[in-house]
């Protein structure tokens, strides 16, 4: 079985199971077979059970059984089963015959589940696409203008999905990869909006603040040389949150005035346009935050998340309304803080995002001095039910 998931990890493209020694892997399953730890099978393991079973349908009833039994919820048994009809279905190859406008069009079909579709599952998808592009920049000594957007950015949208998943390594390979594909090209622009997403992956995986920051520092370079306001808005405005996190409240004052100025300049043609208003409000909020302004951050955080409506800015909904919901808890407001948190599960359990399940973690430690009173219990239910349990 060990063999099997690996082969499987392998074949999918999830790195850091495919290099994960067997005896690692049969230690894991042992735990899940242990009648005493109760240990059941994480998410990328539940998928890659499915792959491996998948062959054995008799067999599948069975496993979703064993699934219930470790308390996963029915909803994500539904998607596992789901996963099982798509696999019925002809598999995806390698595309042997590419056109950018292809590329173009996987990414951004992919690109607008996010948020209604489970990680995992956009990975799945994109994995033929992604081995097209890698196979495409090892093989062609110069790659046709006309391919570098369309390889840097399936690339840099499957590190964004690694990432998601925790696959952290495989994450940035993929950035380092999308990043010197599109410094091939003429917009510098495009680079950015790569080098501001691996800011944020970065900031978030594993906490290097220092390495973020240069990579933060390089993105408002290139921005600055490319045609997009609104990816100079952005760029500063990542530029503006690391520095925020790191206590440099002036270096962050100036970022986000930047990153106004440039916003405002933005175009209705500008291709990097859905990085709005709302959004900056949302990072001078988080800034805001962290100068100790909760009377501000309260105010710019309220306005992005009425604002944060789309079906693809679930994500972000869910990290801003919990920078709310700590704003809350800094005005001396614990039961609206709660309020909030609850939100913030709903979206985190819809989306399996990997940052507002992060921000719900650091919500539950500050809110250890309220654990005994009952809105904090019901919450604490509320996420065992939604994302512990599931």
């Amino acid at each position: 079985m060990a063999r099997a998931l690996r082969d499987a990890a392998l074949r999918l493209g999830i790195g850091a199971f495919a290099g994960r020694r067997l005896s690692s892997i049969q230690r894991t399953i042992a735990r899940w077979e242990s009648p005493s730890e109760r240990t059941g099978p994480s998410e990328r393991y539940q998928h890659l059970l499915v792959h491996v079973f998948a062959d054995r349908s008799s067999d599948l009833p069975a496993l979703f059984e064993a699934l219930h039994q470790f308390g996963t919820s029915k909803q994500r048994v539904d998607e596992l089963k789901l996963l099982v009809s798509d696999l019925a279905q002809p598999s995806a190859q390698l595309l042997d015959f590419v056109v950018p406008d292809q590329l173009h069009q996987i990414m951004t079909e992919i690109n607008g589940r996010i948020g209604l579709v489970p990680f995992v599952r956009l990975q799945l998808a994109l994995h033929p696409a992604v081995q097209t592009c890698q196979r495409l920049i090892t093989t062609e000594t110069e790659l046709p203008v006309e391919f570098i957007k369309p390889v840097s950015r399936v690339l840099a949208l499957a590190a964004r999905v690694a990432f998601e998943t925790r696959d952290d390594e495989y994450a940035q390979q993929l950035y380092t990869e999308a990043v010197a594909v599109a410094g091939r090209g003429t917009d510098l622009g495009h680079r950015a909006a790569i080098r501001t997403s691996q800011t944020m992956v970065t900031l978030h995986a594993n906490g290097q603040v220092e390495q973020a920051r240069d990579i933060a520092r390089a993105a408002t370079v290139d921005a600055h040389q490319g045609d997009s306001y609104a990816i100079r808005a952005r760029a500063h405005a990542v530029h503006a949150e690391v520095c925020a996190r790191t206590g440099q409240s002036g270096q962050a004052s100036i970022a986000l005035e930047r990153a106004w100025k440039s916003a405002e300049q933005a175009t209705v043609g500008d291709p990097h346009r859905s990085f709005s208003p709302d959004h900056l409000s949302g990072f001078e909020g988080l800034c805001a935050l962290y100068s100790g302004d909760a009377e501000r951050a309260d105010e710019r955080l309220q306005g992005a998340v009425n604002n944060l409506s789309a079906p693809r800015e679930a994500v972000e909904r869910g990290i801003v309304t919990a920078d709310l919901a700590l704003a809350r808890l800094s005005l001396g407001e614990p039961a609206a803080c709660v309020e909030l948190a609850h939100q913030v599960v709903d979206l985190a359990g819809h989306t399996t995002g990997r940052v507002p399940a992060q921000r719900l973690s650091d919500l539950r430690r500050t809110l250890r001095p309220w654990r005994t009173e009952p809105f904090v219990m019901e919450l604490e239910d509320h996420i065992h039910d939604t994302l512990i349990g599931c």
